[in-house]
């Protein structure tokens, strides 16, 4: 009997709260999608069980294949081998191509995937499109993530026998809110309402919190302060954050985040091995897309061998005359991947400095992530932090998908009569959110690592004499530049009073909520003048030509500059 197709709402349309006949709380599910694999878990009333496929695995590679007139993922796709996936049908690496626009280096290091990654390199949305019946089939991230996130809430579904609706996902710190925002739309494409999306070694520093809880009741003790250093990265990502734990609390102290993971370390080594790579694959034909693959595979097993092993064979005959034969050394590895491994020192060191602390005052240092089983990486985060021991107490691929699922618990209300679930986490910003003035540059009002909620203004001018006019410039990021930060949205003020240039005081106010809503409010500050509430238009689809073209209209005519004495905080 034909399998039952599953179907993808649309985001526009609204799913009302599933119905339920049982009187007790809908406990939320725990989601880690990460850029190659995949983990659920949820709170089965006295402990985070991870859920299993009906292959029998808690680990799902993320990948949708369009081979058929039914997309499936990898939580049902069982396939015959590794080379399917990299036929051209599948899609593959969303989280990384999520939320970004065609000028943006990490969807042109995407152009070596093994399916269709186009760019028109004027800010707007690549083309992505999947090889189905020797046709290109078009798709968009949020859409495979729908389709993803849809089996995979059927999956739980099955398990634990009732319906599921309420989710927490893990993400990158390095994501901007409009990231977030496409997250939050394929979840409700998927019918999936989400609770909290909780930056990844956040989630790892809660099931910290909780371990250090559990030891100070075995030991009888009163849990007194530790400092947890996590270094997180996986394929996609890598997130540094230090967190102070003590009797269940969990206080993020720094967070720093980089686009950098496992397909960096994998494209630069492909370069390395055939470096007209670029060129014989440029025009993705069928038998160009198999060669990339037959690379990709090649590569990847080398990588994962060389994690035990100080070198390794490769052999590999791609066709058209082209073979590779060589012994690839763990040095030559390194090497090859040196910049790779800088940032991740950088991010370490970083983080150290955000949090004023010294590598003495860490207590416990904990490595997750898939590239956590990588030598180097090991050995530069002890290096750093000076120590020759990691944290044993949690599984590097569980722990992100395990602290989502206790924020699950906690915030579905759900209470535990030993106390395992009495745990809060005190959030900081990822990134800094501020406006556009002293011509192009950023100036912060939140500043990154500020514990949330928080609340925070500044006071700016007018730069013009009879200025009535105000044009104002949401950014998020922590470059100096507004061109190097991610554009959130932008209001005009109107109405100013007629006045001398640096006469106006316009009052920028931000505000951050428990759920990571971000409001700003803005108004003029002179006798009689209301002040107002604005509510910012956000940039329909991140469209990096925004800003450009705000400027283009309006030229300097309304710009602001910060008024320094005025500062409040």
């Amino acid at each position: 009997m034909a399998e039952q197709a599953y179907t993808v709402v649309s985001d526009s349309e609204t799913t009302g709260e599933e119905k339920t006949s049982s009187t007790f709380p809908e406990i939320a599910i725990g989601i880690d999608i990460g850029t190659s694999q995949c983990s659920v878990a949820v709170w089965n009333g006295s402990q985070v069980e991870l859920l299993r496929n009906t292959r029998n695995r808690k680990l799902m590679r993320s990948y949708v294949t369009f081979k058929d007139e039914v997309p499936a993922g990898g939580v049902s796709d069982e396939l015959a081998h590794e080379y399917d996936m990299l036929s051209g049908a599948a899609i593959f690496n969303m989280k990384r191509l999520i939320g970004r626009v065609d000028t943006d280096p990490v969807v042109h290091a995407s152009k070596s995937l093994p399916f269709l990654v186009q760019t028109l390199d004027i800010g707007v949305r690549p083309f992505i499109a999947a090889l189905v019946h020797n046709m290109w089939r078009s798709t968009t991230p949020e859409e495979v993530l729908a389709i993803f996130l849809v089996e995979l809430r059927a999956m739980a579904e099955v398990k634990l026998k009732r319906p599921v609706r309420n989710v927490v996902l893990t993400i990158p710190v390095s994501f901007s809110r409009f990231q977030l925002t496409r997250i939050e739309r394929a979840c409700a494409m998927a019918g999936l309402h989400v609770l909290r999306l909780m930056p990844e070694p956040t989630a790892v520093a809660l099931l910290y919190a909780q371990q250090q809880q559990q030891s100070s009741h075995e030991n009888m003790g009163s849990g007194s302060e530790k400092i947890a250093l996590i270094f997180n990265m996986g394929a996609g990502y890598c997130d540094v954050a230090i967190t102070a734990t003590a009797g269940g609390v969990s206080q993020i102290k720094a967070l720093a985040g980089s686009t950098v993971g496992g397909e960096d370390l994998l494209q630069n080594l492909m370069h390395h091995l055939l470096p007209n790579m670029d060129d014989l694959f440029s025009s993705h034909g069928i038998e160009e897309i198999k060669r990339m693959g037959l690379l990709r595979v090649a590569t990847q097993d080398a990588i994962h061998k060389l994690s035990s092993d100080m070198s390794v064979p490769i052999n590999l005959d791609l066709g058209n005359g082209t073979k590779l034969s060589k012994v690839l050394e763990r040095a030559e590895f390194e090497e090859v991947n040196k910049g790779v491994f800088e940032k991740c020192e950088a991010l370490i060191k970083r983080c150290l400095q955000d949090a004023k602390l010294e590598a003495e005052d860490v207590h416990d240092v904990i490595i997750v992530g898939g590239c956590s089983y990588i030598p180097m990486v090991r050995n530069i985060v002890t290096s750093i932090c000076k120590r020759d021991e990691l944290y044993s107490g949690m599984n590097p691929m569980e722990a992100a998908v395990r602290g989502a699922a206790l924020e699950g618990a906690v915030a579905s209300g759900i209470s535990d009569p030993f106390g395992n679930l009495d745990l809060l986490t005190i959030q900081a910003t990822p990134l800094s959110i501020g406006i556009q003035a002293d011509g192009s540059n950023f100036v912060p009002i939140i500043n990154q690592n500020t514990t949330t909620p928080v609340r925070k203004e500044q006071i700016f001018t007018t730069v013009h004499d009879n200025q009535t006019e105000a044009l104002i410039l949401v950014y998020e990021g922590d470059e100096k530049t507004v061109e190097e930060n991610h554009l959130l949205g932008y209001f005009k003020i109107t109405g100013i009073p007629p006045a001398p240039k640096g006469v106006p005081e316009i009052n920028v106010c931000m505000d951050i909520d428990a759920s990571n809503v971000l409001r700003v409010f803005a108004g003029v500050m002179l006798r009689g003048m209301p002040y107002m509430e604005v509510r910012m238009p956000t940039v329909d689809d991140g469209h990096g030509w925004s800003a450009q073209a705000l400027h283009k209209t309006y030229g300097s005519n309304l710009d602001v500059v910060t008024v320094q004495k005025k500062t409040q905080h």
